[in-house]
Formats: C-alpha cells, sequence, structure tokens
C-alpha cells in the first residue's frame, strides 16, 4: 500500500511563497508520475502540476505557470511544490498523487492511483 503525506502548508499574503512537502511511503515511487491538485470549496479538484518519473518533464496549469515549481527527490521519495507570488485565488486544499507506472504526465484525477490527504494553503489579500 501506498501513503502519500503532505506538509507545509498554512496562512500567507499574497505575493508569499510556501513550499508544500508530499513524503511517500512504499516501492513505487520511482516508477509512478507524481502530481499536484488542489480543491478550493465549491470547486472541482484541479490539475495544478506533475512530474515525470525521472522529473526531467513537468507540466503546469496555466494558472500557476511561471510561479509554481514541482521538483522531486526520488532518493527520499518526495515531491515538491514551490509556490512563489502567491495571489488569494490559490486558496485551496492541496493534494498530492501518484500514478504508479505512467511514462506520461497525467493532468486528470482519474489517472492517479494513490492520494495524501490534503493541506490547506490560505493567502490573503
Amino acid at each position: 500500500q501506498v501513503q502519500l503525506v503532505e506538509s507545509g502548508g498554512g496562512l500567507v499574503q499574497a505575493g508569499g511563497s510556501l513550499r508544500l512537502s508530499c513524503a511517500t511511503s512504499g516501492r513505487t515511487f520511482s516508477g509512478s508520475a507524481m502530481g499536484w491538485f488542489r480543491q478550493a470549496p465549491g470547486k472541482e479538484r484541479e490539475f495544478v502540476a506533475g512530474t515525470s518519473r525521472t522529473g526531467i518533464s513537468t507540466l503546469y496549469a496555466d494558472s500557476v505557470k511561471g510561479r509554481f515549481t514541482i521538483s522531486r527527490d526520488n532518493a527520499k521519495n518526495t515531491v515538491y511544490l514551490q509556490m512563489n507570488s502567491l495571489k488569494p485565488e490559490d486558496t485551496a486544499v492541496y493534494f498530492c498523487a501518484s500514478a504508479s507506472g505512467r511514462s506520461y504526465i497525467p493532468t486528470t484525477a482519474v489517472s492517479y492511483n494513490y492520494w495524501g490527504q490534503g493541506t490547506q494553503v490560505t493567502v490573503s489579500s
């Protein structure tokens, strides 16, 4: 069984930065594409960023491109999301997810096998 645990969320002012981490257990991390999603109250869960199994390829939603950076450390079984220039509209619960065996970066939630419990990010104006 794969477990994912997010950390690093919190309250920050607009223009500030946060770094989310997602630590995973299990032996499938290096063989899995990893993604970050977010869900605001009353809205559907949306793709934020994803990284390929090696970390060489990354993909971002247009709304965060240029502000967020996803990275992974396969030796530590951890994926990160560096969030800069945060805006109030970035406020949401952020989830990391694992897509086992995927050779590409999925952008739909149904393509991911395992999910963390989420971490709250609140950006005040």
